[in-house]
């Protein structure tokens, strides 16, 4: 019975139960930047595996917001009067930051959808103030390390390797001046959280082949 109690044991920080708790491998830091993750409710139910909480518990300044229509949203759109806003979608005329700056005198934020690339489109849709926002995005060959998790296309990343990639490239920007420490650890609660669920999963098969 300890033992069931033991395992039943959540961290509220992380979101995920203490046998597998991320938090000893958070290492938060500043940015000039806001970031604002938005994330859809169904992916705020799966929330353990998500990686936007990972996302949101790196950056100091940055928070999450759940929900898809955003519109009427006070403190969103305060965000929106008071920032510089971009938002992280791939499209023909969003700005490609390998090589082009979003630089500006005014504080400038950036909004991360977190979830399927389907809900993404349906907060889009849904959220009229955001829709006049532009666009940035990136080019890259990595492939997602999300191994438990189907991406759509091979080019496609999770939010937090996504989130890296920007980082990255409002380091050679000169908008952010990041500790190249803190970006070669920022995805490692991501990495760590795909080998627990590689190991979860190998657990599987083998009690299912055992008792098959």
């Amino acid at each position: 019975m300890e033992n069931i109690l033991t395992q039943r044991e959540f961290c509220y920080k992380c979101n995920r139960p203490k046998t597998s708790c991320l938090c000893q491998y958070i290492n938060s830091f500043d940015t000039n930047t806001k970031f604002i993750i938005l994330m859809h409710p169904k992916e705020y139910r799966k929330t353990k595996n998500t990686t936007g909480k990972i996302t949101n518990l790196q950056l100091n300044n940055s928070k999450i917001y759940i929900g898809i229509d955003f519109t009427k949203h006070e403190e969103i759109n305060n965000y929106i009067d008071e920032y510089e806003c971009f938002i992280l979608y791939p499209d023909e005329k969003s700005i490609l930051l390998n090589t082009t700056s979003i630089k500006n005198k005014k504080k400038q934020l950036i909004f991360i959808i977190d979830s399927t690339w389907a809900c993404s489109k349906a907060i889009l849709k849904r959220s009229l103030n955001l829709q006049h926002l532009p666009k940035i995005s990136f080019k890259t060959t990595k492939q997602s390390a999300y191994k438990f998790k189907t991406q759509p296309q091979n080019y496609c990343l999770s939010t937090i390797e996504s989130t890296k990639e920007i980082l990255c490239l409002l380091n050679k920007h000169n908008i952010e001046n990041i500790d190249l420490k803190y970006l070669d650890s920022f995805l490692l609660p991501f990495e760590k959280l795909v080998k627990y669920q590689i190991n979860c999963s190998k657990k599987r098969d083998l009690r299912v082949k055992i008792y098959s």
